[in-house]
């Protein structure tokens, strides 16, 4: 989302109520919405006030503890917030703030220790793609994370090839499931295959309501992480209702 705190608070709100409406069962599709930080707090009694079903995360985090960090927000204060999900890692943060892995690796590390459940994002340029093949950056970003990470760690894995993102062009499902099954592959060998089963692995890229069910037919993507369709209620709650209205 990328939303000032008053469109936050009226976008979360009709998205509830239209899916209400439409009886959505959310013990079977969570569904979370990301804010800004500055719409966080505003979200947060919301979602409190009214119940809402809804949970919520961060976009980032420091890798540092609270402290004389201008600028940064400690993954302690984005639990004050009762956050369940913070973003980390995700192509944006990589490119235009020049993340490597290491920082990402760091990041998850703090959120962990503060109780939030990290979605860690990889993926692919269409050179990496070109030079490297199919799922070798992906993976990599990956290991680079999980070298730290104890068997039983909770985080889900976001897969969102860069040259997809808001081309209009999302990549196949095929595509989606070959890099879905090598994410899944390197945490088994890494953390075990318990690990492996219980760890949540998201496609991201030109996501919509009349191409989720292709995704979500495969079966190492578990779900979606969506981006310029999650801004229209409508439009966001079909994707989260597909199972009704595309089938599985």
């Amino acid at each position: 989302m990328n939303l000032d705190h008053l469109q936050s608070i009226a976008f979360v709100q009709k998205l509830a109520w239209s899916l209400k409406d439409a009886r959505h069962d959310f013990g079977a599709v969570e569904v979370a919405v990301f804010p800004p930080f500055t719409d966080l707090r505003s979200v947060q009694t919301l979602v409190s006030a009214d119940k809402l079903p809804i949970v919520y995360g961060a976009q980032d985090v420091s890798r540092h503890a609270p402290g004389a960090f201008t600028g940064e927000i400690a993954a302690e204060f984005l639990a004050k917030l009762d956050c369940t999900y913070v973003v980390i890692g995700h192509s944006e943060r990589r490119t235009l703030h020049g993340e490597t892995d290491e920082v990402v690796a760091a990041k998850t590390t703090a959120a962990l220790g503060a109780g939030l459940i990290p979605m860690i994002c990889v993926g692919e340029t269409a050179e990496d793609l070109e030079t490297h093949g199919a799922s070798a950056v992906p993976v990599a970003q990956l290991n680079a994370v999980l070298e730290s990470l104890p068997k039983g760690t909770d985080f889900v894995v976001a897969y969102e090839p860069v040259w997809a993102i808001g081309s209009g062009q999302a990549a196949t499902p095929e595509q989606a499931q070959q890099v879905a099954s090598a994410l899944r592959a390197a945490i088994s060998e890494r953390l075990g295959e318990e690990t492996a089963k219980a760890t949540r692995i998201l496609y991201g890229g030109s996501v919509k309501s009349d191409n989720i069910a292709g995704f979500m037919r495969q079966p190492d993507v578990d779900g979606a992480l969506v981006g310029g369709a999650s801004l229209d209620v409508e439009g966001f709650s079909a994707i989260v209702r597909y199972q009704k209205h595309v089938g599985v």
